[in-house]
Parts: C-alpha cells; structure tokens; sequence
C-alpha cells in the first residue's frame, strides 16, 4: 500500500521559510534577519487578507529563501534543513495526522511525504516519523544553491509521484489545499486535511474524507 501525504499545512503549521530566516538570525546575522522578516510582511499580510494566493506567495518565498544564506555547500545546507525542522517545523508539527501516517507504517504501508519544500528540508522531517520524501530538488555551485528543477507542486506533485514510485495511482493521499486536488484525485481514499475553502468544497462535492 502506498500513503501520499503532503507537508505544509497538512503535516505542520509551520515555515520552511521562517525556519532559514532563524538560521540565519542565530548563526549569520540578526539585523538580516529581522530585515527578511520585514520585508515578507506586506505579502503575509495581502495573503492572509485573501488578497493574493496564499499558496503562491510561500512557494515564491521559499525560492527566494535560497537567496539569503551565503557560502553554501551540500554539508551546511543539511544542517539548516535541520534546523528549520528542529526549530521550526516540527514543533509546530499536526499530531493528529501524523499519528495516522504512522500507523500506515506500522501496518506495512509505504508512506511518502510529497512536496513543493526542498528535498533536504521535505526529507528531515519525513525521518522524524519513518516515512521518505518526494520533493524539490537543488543543486550546489559556487557557493550557492538554487532549484534543479520545477518545484514539486500542484500537478507536477502527483507527477513526481506516479513516476518515481512507478505506479498508476496511489492508496491513500492527504492534502490541505486546493494545490492538493491533483493528488488526492488519483487516491483511492483521498483525504482533505485541514483544508481550505476550495479543497473543503471539492470534498464536499465528492464525497472525500474531512479531517480537521
């Protein structure tokens, strides 16, 4: 059996993005740190005012994050990620849900945690409860680090999905939002976790599970 679940907002409340920027402040500089917060409140602000894509904004700002951490090699890199999910992520982590996850595993499923986050970020929390990770790619270069291809979200999610699990659809899928439809649609038990208005109304209308 094969367990799909996505990350942000499904399996944690938290930031990938906020958890870079307290790397940054404990282990870079605190004035950068503070001026990154600054600068994403006018977005976070028009997101939450259902002004702009919620959903589009953070994957933006998750690219953007990138940006701001320099001398980067695949070693350091690894341990922000960590500290994004030590400090950040986990703590802020859906109990619930993942107390459903793990009991996929423990009945001998296959569960994958599918997202848009980078892979380092995506698969440091995956190993805080015994699933693997199905996420964004980087690649390292002269210091930086940068995306090695498309951002594994929406459609392309159940993509990267279907093609490297090789497989024709999945048992079990949760998601939170609307970005989600696409995967929880090539689920035989999709589950809406959370979810938004759209997701909620497309649950509604199909008959899926609710949870949250």
């Amino acid at each position: 059996m094969i367990v799909i679940s996505d990350m942000m907002g499904t399996l944690t409340r938290g930031s990938p993005v906020l958890g870079i920027v307290d790397w940054v402040f404990h282990n870079q500089s605190k004035m950068r740190a503070r001026w990154l917060k600054a600068s994403m409140t006018p977005g976070y602000l028009l997101a939450k005012a259902g002004l702009i894509d919620k959903q589009v904004w953070a994957q933006q700002r998750m690219i953007d994050s990138l940006d701001w951490m320099g001398d980067i090699t695949p070693e350091n890199f690894e341990q922000i990620a960590e500290w994004a999910v030590e400090h950040n992520l986990w703590p802020e982590r859906r109990e619930d849900v993942i107390a459903r996850l793990v009991e996929h595993i423990q009945n001998g499923a296959q569960v994958y945690i599918a997202s848009g986050v980078v892979e380092p970020i995506a698969q440091g929390f995956a190993r805080r409860f015994g699933a693997q990770a199905i996420a964004t790619p980087v690649q390292f270069q002269n210091g930086s680090v940068r995306l090695a291809a498309e951002l594994v979200a929406s459609e392309r999610k159940i993509q990267e999905v279907l093609t490297r699990l090789n497989v024709n659809r999945v048992d079990y899928a949760y998601g939170d939002t609307w970005m989600d439809i696409p995967l929880l649609e090539n689920a035989g038990h999709p589950v809406a976790v959370y979810p938004d208005k759209r997701l909620s109304a497309a649950a509604k209308e199909r008959g899926w599970q609710v949870i949250g």
